[in-house]
């Protein structure tokens, strides 16, 4: 997949595909629809996704908690996973953010991008103020001969899919309904970093990956599976702040069964499956290790059970 941060003067492969459009946070099974409605109506021209970078959320409103369910480089992996052969993703800086939305439609979707089609949600809105909806959209691009789908919202028994029903879920603690709507397990990726190492002198070496700005789910311990030169590895994880040590700063920390490699400084994705227990604090050392190991035995359980475990 070709990734293009700037939309000036874009290379002939950059140019002329079918454009699914939105934020895309998540990529969940309401995104997908957005991106087959873009291939179907051109099925000639490349898959592209047109998004931004930061979230416009993030941008406008920085003192909000950490709320992203995908980062730029997971979201891009899920979208290459998806079939999309060209990703833009747009910065959303102060400039961006007052460019009109004739500007948006005029100068990149139709001269820069030179979209053949594009397709969105029905809530789509984009420009200055958000001074463009998917009716203004609709009268430019047929005034530009550019086809355009409105895609409906995908909806289930409990309502509309959306980024923030799955992230609800993940905060309340559902990771496995929110792997329903996403169309995959849920993942946090990051690099991992290195730790207090307390976690091997009680037999439990931990990978950590700080939550940056990835939403955080409900702080405990989770059943998770990695993916570890193409095979896939199981293991046990907790998110929080780790109250027995002191420590404050939010992480994922995952124990993997089995393994024994050297992850520092490799990006990792870890799929959260299954969530176990809350977080606590613990009166010691013993007891948090005794409690781990029933942590353990409890994720290889409810991991052995998953279809293609074995694979």
């Amino acid at each position: 997949m070709k990734i293009y941060s700037d939309w000036r003067a874009l290379p002939i492969a950059g140019r002329g595909a079918s454009v699914a459009m939105g934020n895309f946070d998540g990529v969940h099974i309401g995104h997908a629809a957005v991106l087959r409605a873009a291939h179907a109506a051109r099925p000639d021209a490349p898959r592209a996704v047109l998004t931004f970078e930061p979230h416009p959320r993030a941008f406008f409103r920085p003192q909000d908690p950490p709320f992203r369910l995908t980062l730029a480089t997971e979201r891009a992996a899920a979208l290459a996973a998806l079939g999309v052969e060209v990703l833009y993703q747009l910065p959303f800086d102060t400039a961006f953010s007052h460019l009109s939305a004739e500007f948006f439609v005029q100068e990149i979707l139709f001269k820069s991008i030179g979209a053949v089609h594009l397709s969105c949600g029905a809530d789509f809105a984009f420009g200055h103020r958000r001074g463009g909806d998917v009716e203004f959209l609709a009268a430019r691009a047929e005034a530009l001969g550019i086809g355009l789908s409105i895609v409906p919202p995908v909806a289930d028994a409990q309502g509309p899919v959306s980024s923030s029903r799955i992230r609800r879920l993940l905060q309340d603690g559902y990771p496995e309904r929110a792997a329903a709507l996403l169309g995959r397990p849920y993942s946090i990726r990051g690099e991992v970093m290195h730790g207090d190492a307390r976690g091997r002198t009680i037999g439990f070496p931990t990978a950590n990956i700080a939550l940056g700005q990835h939403l955080e789910p409900q702080r405990g311990v989770y059943a998770v599976t990695a993916r570890m030169g193409g095979k896939l590895v199981k293991g046990v994880a907790n998110i929080g702040s780790r109250p027995t040590v002191g420590s404050t700063e939010p992480r994922l920390e995952a124990h993997f069964f089995d393994f024994d490699g050297d992850l520092y400084g490799q990006e990792l994705s870890v799929q959260l499956r299954h969530f176990i227990r809350e977080e606590q604090k613990f009166a010691s050392f013993d007891l948090l290790k005794a409690q781990i190991g029933r942590d353990a035995a409890h994720a290889r359980n409810m991991l052995d059970a998953l279809p293609g475990s074995a694979a």
